[in-house]
C-alpha cells in the first residue's frame, strides 16, 4: 500500500508479485480491488499494480472542476513515469479500458502488450448507444445529489437490462460489496467522473496507432453496443479477441477464472515472443 505523486495528486496504488509488470485500471465508480481475482492469480509471475483513479478510492478528488478521459490518460503516463515501470501490459476493463486506449494510443512504445476488457471506442455508433453511454449516464447526476448513486445506479442497471438483457450488468451484488467496501465517492466527484465517461465520444484517439499486442475480452451478456466495439477493437493490427462465456459488463468480476486465464495465455504468449525475438538478435 503506497502513494505516488502524479499529475498534481497523490495517487493510491498497490503493487504485488515479482517478474515482467502488469498494470490494472478500474472501471468508473469502482477502485482498485475490482482486479483482486487477477492480481492474486496472476502475481505469482508478474509484478502487478492496481491503482485507484483520480476522484476514486483511496486516491480522491482533486480541485480540477472537470475530468476527462484525457486527464485520467495523463494520470496513467504520470503513474508508470514516476514508478518507472518498463514497458509494462496494461489492463483496463470498461472505463479503464477507454483510458487504455487513449494511453496506448499515444505511448504505444511503452507497452509490451495491452488488454482491453468490456469497453468501447470513442465512436457512437447507434442513436441507442448515445442513450445509454451519454444521456442516461448524465440524466443520473441531478438525482444522485439528492439520493446518492447507489439508488440512482440500481435504476440505471435495471434500464440497462431493459435494452441489453438481464445478465448484461453481471453480478450486481459483486459490485455493489466492492462499492461498499471502499471509501465513499463525494457527489461531486461522481458528476466529475460521470461527465467525462459521457464525454468520451468527444476524445480524440487514433487506434491505428496501437500496433502493441492486444487482447479484447467482452461477456458473453454484454450490453450490445460493447460487444459491437469488440468487433470495432479486432481490426487492431495484432489483435486476439475472445468472448468471456457466462459474464456480463464486470467480465473479470463473473468469470473469473476464465478471464483470468484468458489473461495469463496472453501474456505467457507475449513472453514466448519476447524470448524468440532475443534469441534471434543475438544469432
Amino acid at each position: 500500500m503506497a502513494t505516488v505523486r502524479t499529475n498534481g495528486i497523490d495517487t493510491y496504488y498497490e503493487q504485488r508479485g515479482t517478474g515482467p509488470p502488469l498494470v490494472f485500471v478500474h472501471a468508473a465508480i469502482l477502485d482498485h480491488s475490482q482486479w483482486e481475482p487477477q492480481i492474486a492469480a496472476l502475481s505469482d509471475e508478474y509484478t502487478t499494480y492496481a491503482y485507484d483513479v483520480r476522484g476514486h478510492g483511496r486516491t480522491g478528488g482533486s480541485a480540477r472542476r472537470a475530468y476527462t478521459i484525457d486527464l485520467f490518460a495523463d494520470d496513467l503516463d504520470a503513474f508508470v513515469t514516476e514508478l518507472d515501470i518498463d514497458r509494462p501490459v496494461l489492463c483496463g476493463l470498461s472505463t479503464g479500458g477507454c483510458i487504455a486506449q487513449v494511453y496506448a494510443a499515444r505511448h504505444d512504445e511503452q507497452l509490451r502488450g495491452l488488454v482491453l476488457a468490456d469497453t468501447f471506442t470513442p465512436d457512437l455508433l447507434s442513436f441507442r448507444e448515445r442513450l445509454q453511454r451519454s444521456l442516461l449516464l448524465r440524466a443520473t447526476i441531478p438525482p444522485v445529489r439528492l439520493v446518492g448513486y447507489e439508488r440512482v445506479e440500481r435504476v440505471l442497471n435495471w434500464v440497462q437490462e431493459r435494452l441489453g438483457g438481464t445478465d448484461a450488468t453481471g453480478d450486481y451484488e459483486n459490485i455493489e460489496q466492492l462499492r461498499a467496501d471502499a471509501p465513499k465517492m463525494p457527489t461531486d466527484e461522481f458528476a466529475k467522473v460521470i461527465r467525462a465517461v459521457a464525454s468520451f465520444h468527444e476524445t480524440d484517439v487514433d487506434l491505428s496507432a496501437i500496433r502493441v499486442p492486444t487482447l479484447v475480452l467482452y461477456g458473453e451478456d454484454e450490453l450490445p453496443f460493447v460487444r459491437e466495439h469488440a468487433r470495432i477493437l479486432a481490426r487492431l493490427p495484432n489483435c486476439t479477441v475472445r468472448e468471456v462465456p457466462n459474464a456480463g459488463h464486470a467480465s473479470n468480476l463473473d468469470n473469473s477464472d476464465y478471464f483470468t486465464q484468458a489473461t495469463r495465455e496472453f501474456l505467457t504468449g507475449l513472453e514466448t515472443k519476447n524470448a524468440l525475438g532475443s534469441k534471434h538478435d543475438s544469432e
